[in-house]
């Protein structure tokens, strides 16, 4: 229980870095534009690949740093870029999916096996359960009629996010970029 809770004030204490604060605005910068590039495929169901900075930033910055990027983050792309109507809950969720990021990433290596296991719970927790009661209770719907599409599309996704992440975080890793961000290595396993 004290290795959970460290994992918590250690990421806390990440933001009182200027490199932390700067790489989340940069990772903020490239989830602006990803999500730029979402496809509507309904008002229910969008594809789109800016949940990766979110996963890179609670990689990096931990559970704490992940939940409060991403909370900040969705309700900035919502400033920018209005779709459907604001609405707190669906903010908390993403809150939660950065804090789950961040308790399955931070500081442990980065694996194909570990990010599958990671972007499952999230996707089902947060994606196709506790979103799509959102969505429910946001346009009146039934969730039993909005769930079957949510989940076959995050379904699909989740090897395709799964992937993508694992091969971007290999190749900054690879590349060194994490290094400069954070030089201290403490991983686990």
């Amino acid at each position: 229980m004290k290795k959970f809770a460290a994992l918590f004030t250690d990421s806390y204490r990440e933001l009182k870095s200027v490199r932390t604060v700067t790489t989340l605005a940069m990772f903020a910068a490239i989830a602006i534009v990803l999500g730029a590039f979402s496809i509507e495929v309904s008002s229910y169901v969008r594809i789109g690949f800016s949940s990766i900075p979110n996963g890179l930033a609670a990689y990096l910055f931990g559970p704490a740093v992940g939940g409060i990027f991403s909370g900040v983050l969705d309700i900035l792309k919502y400033l920018i870029k209005p779709t459907g109507a604001f609405y707190p809950p669906m903010t908390l969720v993403t809150v939660l999916a950065g804090v789950l990021y961040g308790i399955f990433y931070y500081k442990k290596k980065i694996t194909l096996p570990r990010v599958l296991a990671t972007k499952f719970v999230v996707m089902l927790l947060c994606n196709v359960i506790l979103n799509t009661m959102c969505l429910a209770d946001l346009y009146g719907n039934g969730f039993l009629a909005l769930l079957p599409a949510r989940a076959l599309k995050n379904f699909i996704m989740w090897p395709i996010d799964s992937v993508v992440f694992w091969m971007l975080a290999q190749a900054l890793e690879r590349t060194g970029v994490f290094r400069l961000v954070r030089p201290q290595k403490n991983f686990t396993r």
